[in-house]
């Protein structure tokens, strides 16, 4: 207990000294928000991964997957790498980097709103990003805290209160500076452990061959009399984890915390270079975690009490808790690590387009952006100082809600993600890809595709989820690009000298 709790103060006294290191570049809101726009690519490459994969991968995701597909499970994870990663550097690093510094956009709603002519597109995106962030932290805050329940016997409700405070500090204090900063670290970390953990299950099963032999031998759920399954290529339910595989790569294109970071990194050879490192950090910890949820079904199950079903959410701690202290330190750090960077990305993203595109949205005011003789420096920098504080206030208020879902979640933490990403990418991903390439996207368009995420995962939600939350959330993405197709071949095209000057950016 002595080392598990040493090796946490460290790291957190570690977290916060970055935060205070960081802060006199989180002074005015382009430094807040987004570095300066001058983050490296490894920095921003970690920031990418480590925003990605949190305890609701680890725990949640691992857990209820790997029990559910076995070993297939891990096709999941080399998705996240070849799908959420490499394609989405691909496809949009260099454009959205470009594009956004071209119209001075900071952020996603922001994005909507300049690139499309309609700032009521901007209002409700900010909308619609703070709302559908909150089940998505609670979920982390769940994940985490189970895994500290489980390394030092503290009670949940403790362990969701301490992390929301020990986050809420840093981010306050240093800004996207000082996230990017603590992600590097984090993921150093994620990495080294993954790997540790998985060598330690492996040999508490008497190594892989065996312990992928004992998989062999389990039954099928639907079908007792078949075993194998959960040991073979594709599992028992190909299709439906065909769903997850597009639910957890694909959105990664469309939510606002994750395309953020291309709106920080330095220049396109920068792009060039986070590319491959997120990648490779993809396929180790995303690979790496279902993978080793893939044995779960090795263990003895725990069941809910209050409703008699396996708690998805406590299989991998289960795993792992009969580990030597030291690797149940190392995991605890690891949860920690890709917990606290997905939650500081997830609040700053939140705070940031309700400040700048709900509050301040009428007016920009960065000194450089004011008319001559219009506003003073001076006046101009309380108005940056200003937005900045609200951005922190508002720090505090997202925290808060999401701590009071995470106190008393109402589902599964896969399916509280489900829900999060199907609804912000199901409205976000199509329009805001298709915004980035094809000239002839109309306002009317995103708005259609706004009504079709939102609308398709709100109502699957309030009917008691008919269609399972995960299988929705990647109809909802995969539909959203014929609804933006279909509805801009028939509505009223922007101006095309405005669209031709937002392109111009890609020819420099």
């Amino acid at each position: 207990m002595f080392i598990k709790v040493l090796l946490t103060i460290i790291f957190l006294v570690v977290m916060v000294g970055v935060g205070i290191y960081s802060r006199k570049q989180a002074r005015s809101v382009e430094g807040f928000v987004l570095g300066g726009r001058a983050v490296g690519p490894w920095l921003t490459a970690f920031a990418f991964g480590t925003s990605y994969f949190s305890a609701v991968v680890f725990v949640g995701y691992a857990g209820q997957f790997g029990w559910k597909y076995g070993l297939s499970s891990a096709w999941i994870g080399i998705g996240n790498a070849v799908i959420g990663s490499l394609l989405a550097w691909i496809l949009l690093g260099r454009r959205t980097k470009l594009m956004t510094q071209h119209i001075e956009s900071r952020t996603m709603p922001d994005f909507f709103g300049t690139r499309f002519g309609d700032q009521g597109l901007r209002v409700v995106a900010s909308v619609i990003a703070f709302v559908f962030l909150i089940p998505y932290t609670a979920g982390v805050y769940s994940g985490i805290s189970r895994l500290f329940e489980m390394g030092f016997e503290i009670p949940y409700e403790y362990c969701v209160i301490i992390m929301s405070i020990l986050t809420a500090v840093y981010v306050i204090i240093g800004g996207y500076k000082a996230t990017a900063m603590n992600d590097f670290i984090q993921g150093i970390i994620m990495l080294f452990g993954i790997v540790a953990v998985i060598i330690a299950v492996l040999n508490a099963q008497g190594g892989l061959v065996n312990a992928v032999n004992e998989l062999a031998k389990l039954p099928s759920d639907s079908d007792p009399s078949v075993n194998g399954g959960f040991a073979s290529w594709f599992g028992p339910d190909p299709w439906g984890l065909l769903g997850v595989v597009i639910l957890t790569s694909l959105g990664t294109m469309g939510l606002p915390q994750m395309v953020g970071k291309f709106y920080s990194i330095t220049d396109e050879s920068a792009i060039k270079r986070g590319t491959i490192i997120s990648t490779i950090f993809a396929f180790i910890v995303a690979g790496g975690c279902y993978f080793l949820g893939g044995f779960g079904r090795l263990y003895e199950p725990v069941i809910n009490e209050a409703t008699g079903k396996i708690a998805f959410d406590s299989i991998v701690p289960a795993m792992l808790v009969t580990l030597p202290n030291i690797l149940i330190a190392l995991v605890v750090l690891l949860v920690l690590s890709a917990s606290m960077s997905t939650l500081a990305s997830l609040v700053l993203t939140s705070s940031s387009t309700m400040t700048l595109d709900l509050i301040y949205r009428d007016k920009k005011s960065l000194p450089g952006e004011v008319e001559e003789g219009s506003i003073d420096d001076v006046v101009a920098e309380k108005i940056e100082r200003r937005k900045v504080v609200i951005m922190r206030v508002l720090i505090v208020f997202f925290i808060v809600i999401s701590l009071l879902i995470a106190l008393n979640p109402p589902t599964f933490i896969a399916q509280l993600m489900g829900i999060s990403w199907g609804a912000l990418a199901g409205a976000f991903l199509a329009p805001f890809m298709l915004g980035l390439y094809w000239r002839g996207v109309t306002p009317a368009s995103v708005w259609a595709c706004f009504v079709w995420g939102v609308g398709l995962t709100v109502i699957n939600m309030l009917a008691g989820n008919p269609i399972n939350p995960i299988n929705c959330g990647a109809i909802a993405m995969l539909g959203g690009f014929p609804v933006v197709w279909l509805v801009s071949l028939f509505t009223k095209k922007m101006p095309r000298t405005e669209v031709e000057h937002m392109f111009e950016c890609y020819k420099k």
